[in-house]
């Protein structure tokens, strides 16, 4: 007995090894070999696969790695080995250069057969692979492995196979074209896609960085690719399609030379414009009352105090002229999205929030504004003459600063809309951003049609200064959470510049302020004018921070554990319910829904009941892995729910919630 259990514990560090090697682990990245299964069967195939874990702003390459690069290499001895099976990457751009790479956690799954009359498996492995940033450093490292022969068993590490298996192109039932001038093409009827990528399989044969037009017409697709050198003969790669629910395939595409008919040329109109732009409008209407919009209320709802009694002309041009800015703004904010997202950059709703340097500013901006409501300092002289001769008294400015702040928010209906607006063509996708603007405007706009509404208010009178300083507070309040996001973003570094910066701008506004009152304003205003260069460079400060503490692995307080595409397929694998909670600390609704709808504890003792597993990924920085999972469900921004029930699709729940939403879905 005794020489049974001293066996058995001798046997644990074997059996341990054949679920994962040693990890090879720098400050850049960590390596691994796993494998499929804890036991092997003779002669049956079974996969091992490379596992890295690649470090945030470093990225390794696909088989084709761009412009520049190299393909990670697995040399596998102890059983006859196939190629890596490389699921599909991302492409990166910088400047002139494009590399199709893969960042965050990377499996690269090798098939292997075990000899037949093998009674163990012992495998030993050596890989190299080259891990960039700004600088590039190649990597290697050796494994071993050992297996007992037995009735195969999944390992704990099978659900990372089954997540590189999601992402890796399957044969393409369409047989497809290419022309010689470069357009990929393919009859394929009743197709519904936003968006298609091809990443050619060897270098030099396209320009990998250029725009890839996509045109879907009833029985066709095409896509206009910049071949390097006309005419094409051939064309191989993985073409990934999108389709309009946000669902991925990804295609293994070996394309022949052929002509493009003539009649599928000319591409139809963009489906679905109509509604998308009626979506839009009610989503910009619903946004004047999401809580990012209520600082600006308080600006807008001084500016309609000003108009009471004022003729009808200055009331006309003043809500114009806030109409002006807004649509102005969400055109603006549109063809800068479109812009970087033909670039192939990432682009979304909301995005500038993700910069610290951005939230700090914007904290700084809201101070100033209500430092001035509150009689602070005032605008005067040559400055003030210029504000109300342009934009009738800062309307154009307080319509610009509207959708900036309402751009954390986004309000039921815009998410179909934006993820609309962002698979159309520019024209198109230019429309919905102006309706967007138009929703958002639509209150206010409606003074410039009836101007006569604006008597109805009470006369101008000692009352205005009282409303006056006690809007400035919902100014003061947008400030201190705006900080409040700045520590999510950077920790105790970046808050402390960010304080800093604000102290800096109170002191500005003070020394201005004081030098209007007491007749001194030349040294004062110098003095303010050093303060805001002083919180300029403190911008920098707060951009440049370190962010902050990692949280530790395991359950938070709320009973949340971080998301990852790992994790949720291992979840999923044990047909548990999960709920996706997709947030970020600058979305105010993000909040909202977490203190009021799955905060309660029914809604907890619920989760409790029924198993359910509740992942949270958190976009107050940008995340790759988070905008991936954000683009699958055909959304461009935050809030985002999907809920998993044990066996089926997940479903998407409404941006706004209640707990009895929460609880229907977990009843049902």
């Amino acid at each position: 007995m005794r020489f049974s259990v001293i066996a058995l514990l001798l046997a644990l560090p074997f059996t341990a090894q054949a679920l994962e090697s040693p990890a090879m682990t720098t400050a850049r990245d960590s390596a691994s070999l796993v494998s499929e299964a804890d036991t092997f069967t003779p002669g049956k195939p079974l996969r091992l696969g490379l596992h890295l874990k690649i470090a945030p702003g470093w990225h390794t390459y696909w088989s084709n790695p761009g412009d520049a690069g190299a393909p990670p290499t697995l040399d596998i001895t102890g059983a006859p080995a196939g190629p890596i099976a490389f699921p599909t990457p991302e492409r990166l751009i910088d400047g002139p250069f494009t590399s199709y790479a893969y960042t965050g956690d990377l499996l690269l799954p090798v098939t292997i057969t075990p000899p037949a009359t093998a009674k163990t498996l012992i495998i030993d492995a050596h890989a190299t692979w080259l891990v960039c940033a700004n600088v590039c450093v190649p990597e290697e490292a050796s494994f071993h492995l050992n297996l007992p022969a037995g009735d195969a068993v999944p390992s704990a590490q099978a659900p990372l196979f089954a997540v590189a298996d999601a992402h890796t192109p399957r044969a393409s039932p369409f047989v497809a074209h290419v022309t010689p001038e470069g357009t990929l093409w393919f009859d394929a009827p009743k197709l519904s896609l936003r968006a298609a990528l091809f990443f050619p399989a060897d270098a030099g044969v396209i320009d990998q960085g250029a725009p890839q037009h996509l045109t879907v017409t009833p029985d066709r697709l095409t896509l206009a690719l910049k071949p390097v050198k006309a005419p094409l003969q051939n064309l191989a790669g993985v073409l990934s399609l999108t389709d309009t629910g946000g669902q991925v395939e990804n295609l293994a595409i070996n394309a022949t030379q052929m002509a493009l008919p003539a009649q599928a040329v000319a591409p139809d109109a963009p489906p679905g414009l109509a509604r998308a732009l009626l979506l839009a409008f009610a989503g910009g209407l619903i946004l004047n009352l999401m809580p990012c919009v209520l600082p600006v209320l308080a600006i807008k709802a001084l500016a309609v105090a000003r108009l009471s009694g004022a003729a009808r002309a200055h009331v006309r041009r003043d809500a114009a002229f806030y109409t002006l800015g807004v649509l102005v703004t969400f055109c603006a904010l549109g063809a800068a999205i479109m812009a970087i997202r033909a670039l192939g950059g990432q682009a979304d709703w909301g995005i500038q929030f993700q910069s610290a340097a951005f939230t700090t500013g914007m904290a700084a901006l809201l101070l100033a504004i209500g430092l001035n409501m509150s009689g602070v300092f005032v605008l005067g002289g040559t400055l003030a003459g210029a504000g109300q001769n342009f934009a009738a008294r800062g309307a154009f400015f307080t319509g610009l600063l509207a959708v900036v702040v309402a751009t954390p928010c986004t309000a039921p209906f815009m998410g179909v809309a934006l993820t609309a607006a962002l698979a159309m063509p520019p024209l198109a996708a230019m429309l919905i951003f102006v309706a967007l603007g138009a929703g958002l405007a639509a209150p206010y706009a409606a003074l410039a049609l009836n101007p006569a509404a604006a008597r109805l208010l009470p006369r101008p009178g000692a009352w205005m200064d009282t409303l006056k300083h006690l809007l400035a507070f919902p100014m003061y309040g947008a400030s201190l959470w705006m900080v409040w996001v700045v520590s999510q973003q950077t920790g105790p570094a970046g808050l402390a510049a960010a304080f800093a910066s604000l102290l800096l701008v109170a002191f500005a506004a003070w020394a201005y302020g004081y030098g209007q009152t007491q007749g001194a304003p030349r040294l004062l205003n110098g003095a303010a004018l050093a303060s805001i260069l002083g919180a300029g460079a403190l911008l920098w400060v707060a951009s440049t921070a370190g962010g902050p503490a990692a949280n530790a692995a395991g359950i938070s307080a709320d009973g949340s554990e971080p998301f990852s595409p790992v994790r949720l397929a291992a979840l999923r694998a044990e047909h548990r319910p999960v709920l996706v909670d997709m947030s970020a600390a600058w979305c105010v609704t993000c909040l909202v829904n977490e203190r009021v709808a799955l905060a309660p504890q029914s809604v907890r003792d619920a989760f409790a009941q029924h198993r359910v597993a509740y992942l949270k990924g958190d976009w107050t920085r940008q995340d790759p892995t988070i905008t991936a999972f954000l683009r699958q469900y055909d959304r461009s921004g935050v809030p985002l729910y999907v809920f998993f029930p044990a066996d089926g699709p997940g479903e998407v729940l409404p941006q706004i919630l209640t707990p009895g939403i929460v609880l229907s879905h977990l009843a049902a």
